[in-house]
Order: C-alpha cells, then structure tokens, then sequence
C-alpha cells in the first residue's frame, strides 16, 4: 500500500516489540469535529505503514462536519507515534493520535489537531508555550429497562435528596467506587497524573482533576479520557455522557479550562509571581482581555450544541445559583464570572467551556484571542468580584447556538485562526443544528399555551 512518507526501521522494531507484548492492533486517531476520535484498525505488523501515512480518509460529513461529496480528494491520516499508548482495557490496541493531511503535503482545513498546531507555533514565534489544564465533569447512570420497551436512566449513586446539592459527599463516591475505581486504574496506568476525583453537584455527576500539560498534549489526553471514561462504564453496565444537561432539573457539566503561558526558553510562567490574588502580571490581564474581547465568538466553540446553553443560566430550577458564567467578565474568587484568576495557581480559568468542547477547536480559539490580547495590549477592566448575575452592566454570553455562531462568523480572529472552508462548514452545520431544535415543540410549549391561547 502507497504511503507518503518512507517507512522507518525504528517504527518496524517498535512494531515487532508491541506484538511480542499482546499487542496486535493499531489506530491512528484523528480528531473530528464533535471531539470524537476517528480511525481505522490496523494489524500491529502494518503500524510503520500507519505512521508513513498509508491510510485514507474521506472524513467531510462522517466527522461531524460538513455534507458528504463522494468526489472531494480523501485526506490521509499521519499518526504521530510519540502518542503511542496501550490502551489498558483491550491491551490488544495500541492507541496514537493522528493529524488529517492533504497527500502529506498541507494540513486539512477541518483538522482539529492541525488547527491548534498553527496556534502553538504562533505563540512559539511570541517566545511563548501554551499549558492546560482541565476540570472535566461527566453523569453517570444505570439503564433500567421499562414494560413499556424504552429505558429509564438513574443516577449511579442516589445521594437521598441531599440539598442544596449532593457535591463533594463522601458516600456518592463510595457507591458509584466499583466504576470510578475502574476509571482510575486506567488513568493510571496511562499517566495522567490524576490528583482528585469528587462528587459534582448533580446526582451522578463526577468530576476529574488531574496533571496540566503542554496545550497540545492536554487536548489529546482530552480525547482519550471521555474514551475512557465512556469504556470504564459500558464495562459497569453503565452509560456515562458528557452532555451538557441531560436532564432540566439537575446541573450544568463544565470542562473549566485552566490557561497558561511559559517563556519558550526557561519555561518560566509570565502570568504570575507569588501567591494570592496579587501579583498577577500584565501579560496575564491582556491574555484575559483578549478572551473576553473574542468571547462571545468563542462560545460557538466551547458551548457548542443548542444544549449547552440550558447550562449557561443564573439559576438552576431549584432556584440556587447555577454556578456557571453568564456575563462576559472576570475576577478572582468570584465563580460567577467567565474567567477567574484564582489565588492558588498561575493560569486563567476560563468557566464557560462545558463537557461537549472539542478541547482543540477551543483551545486553539481560546489562545489566540489571548495572544492578541498580549499583543495589543487589551486592557480586561476592573475584576467583578461581585456576584455578576444580576449587574446588567456587563455583556451577556450569547444566550443560544445562533446567537454564538452569528458571533463566530462575524468576527475576524475567526478568519485568521480557521480556513476558510472550515469556517463554513462549521457555521452551516451548527445552524443547522439550531434550526433543528429550535423547530421542535416541547411539551412546555403545550402546557403553556395549548388550552390558554
């Protein structure tokens, strides 16, 4: 089979070294839109060739993007073999991630994985590197099938009506251990350097901390943790979902971002010296000027289905505060804000992404409306810290799908982070998606109106 590179000799020992390990399979993933990863399986013996770029692709509507075109050219997916990881629940497979290419020659437009690249290389050229960290939170349930044929799902761990919120409580965790036991062994196993897992505030819902990395090394552990973690409960007869809100009555999922940058050469940290809400550096305020000035475009990325704006809202139903962003500000100890810089690290938390978030679509966004920042100096005002749901002051996030993808089109960091035809595609298929839900009528509408208008 044709590739586009030359086989290497190192890549056939490697090969050789995996299969006398167990290991008799091979992926390459690529990214799509949805943040799903995408690949064929291939024998270990056949991995030089995976790595040479020998398996192609016509990924435009199988990847969440874009209408399918049985003539466009295929794209070829490079594996990059220094993601190489034995996956440790089918230790059969060997896992890479991959970047989609045009023959070798250029990156795809609708690579994920590429598209952050370009960003990384520009904060490279300013004498930085990128680092994230990830706050990802999931649900958890257990399918019960009913007599009439559909299926109920249940919170892993009922907490007892544990009010206001079920969040951070020792038993929750200790019921649902058998899976979240599951899940950390293969965290570890994979190095993830995870540090705490918790009890969120929504019956079922769990969240993960664990070791931040270089920005692209981050989002591609990303990938691999919802792979994981959606094995780890099919194993434990469970459904795991990082939907936004899956159900009107219980809280929002985020994947708070944690955003840094280091000098290129020392690895210094430029955001901040010492500790407390002092002593963050100019270079920190403009990187967050720059994310606020591009925020209402960036929700089209990391709020990106007509569901995650059921989790940008005050007030949850049971009428306590939501926790989530919805005003374009920042502040300190203060999480009700988009952006917090807190007190006991040196990175910006950007509150707003959710569970859905393609990490790289994001990330990518996110760092060069921060770089900008830098660059012109963008001044991100006074800190709000106080409760900024109320104060009609400051501009709101984009309240729907729409109203955030209007934004994306018109901005111009778009054009200069996503080709063009990215930018189209995307567009389309978001509203699309919009125009879709926004046809449906809900059984609230029938309640409100049938018999009173």
């Amino acid at each position: 089979m044709d590739t586009v590179h030359g086989i290497s000799s190192d890549h056939s020992e490697l090969a050789a070294e995996l299969s006398r390990n167990g290991v008799q399979y091979a992926v390459g993933s690529w990214i799509d839109v949805l943040g799903r990863p995408k690949s064929k399986v291939v024998p270990i013996d056949h991995l030089p060739n995976l790595v040479a770029g020998s398996e192609r692709y016509t990924p435009r509507g199988m990847g969440g993007i874009g209408r399918m075109n049985p003539i466009e050219d295929e794209v070829v997916g490079i594996a990059d073999v220094s993601t190489l990881k034995v996956l440790p629940w089918d230790r059969r497979f060997a896992w890479m991630l991959a970047d989609m290419s045009l023959g070798g020659r250029e990156p795809f437009a609708l690579c994920p994985r590429s598209i952050l690249k370009r960003q990384i290389g520009n904060a490279a050229d300013m004498g930085f590197r990128c680092q994230l960290g990830i706050e990802p939170e999931f649900y958890v349930f257990r399918p019960e099938s009913l007599e009439s044929g559909s299926t109920r799902l249940t919170p892993i761990a009922l907490s007892g009506e544990i009010k206001p919120s079920p969040a951070y409580d020792v038993e929750a965790s200790l019921d649902a251990m058998p899976f979240l036991h599951r899940v950390t062994t293969y965290m570890k196993e994979l190095d993830f350097g995870l540090f705490s897992f918790d009890a969120e505030g929504g019956e079922g819902q769990y969240e993960f901390d664990f070791d931040h990395a270089e920005v692209l090394a981050s989002a591609d552990r990303m990938t691999l943790f919802r792979l994981l973690v959606r094995q780890a409960a099919k194993e434990s007869g469970l459904v795991a979902t990082f939907m936004p809100k899956p159900f009107a009555d219980v809280w929002g999922s985020g994947a708070h971002f944690n955003m840094s940058l280091e000098q290129y050469d020392t690895g210094e940290n430029i955001f901040k010296t010492g500790t407390g809400n002092n002593g963050w550096r100019k270079e920190a305020l403009h990187f967050a000027g720059g994310i606020l000035k591009h925020a209402r475009s960036l929700a089209a990325l990391s709020n990106p289905t007509t569901n995650s704006y059921r989790r940008l809202v005050p007030k949850l139903a049971d009428g306590n505060y939501s926790w989530a962003p919805t005003r374009i500000s920042y502040g300190h100890n203060n999480r009700s804000c988009m952006l917090r810089l807190p007190a006991n690290r040196p990175a910006i938390e950007n509150r707003s992404v959710d569970s859905a978030a393609n990490t790289h679509l994001t990330a990518a966004y996110m760092l060069a409306a921060g770089l900008e920042g830098i660059r012109e100096g963008i001044d991100p005002g006074e800190a709000k810290d106080s409760l900024s749901y109320t104060n009609s002051e400051i501009d709101v996030l984009p309240r729907t799908l729409l109203d955030a993808v209007e934004a994306f089109e018109r901005d111009p960091l778009t054009y200069e982070v996503f080709h063009e035809a990215f930018i189209r595609d995307y567009s389309e298929m978001k509203r699309d998606e919009w125009e879709a839900s926004h046809a449906e009528v809900t059984d609230f509408e029938r309640t409100t109106y049938l018999l009173n208008l």
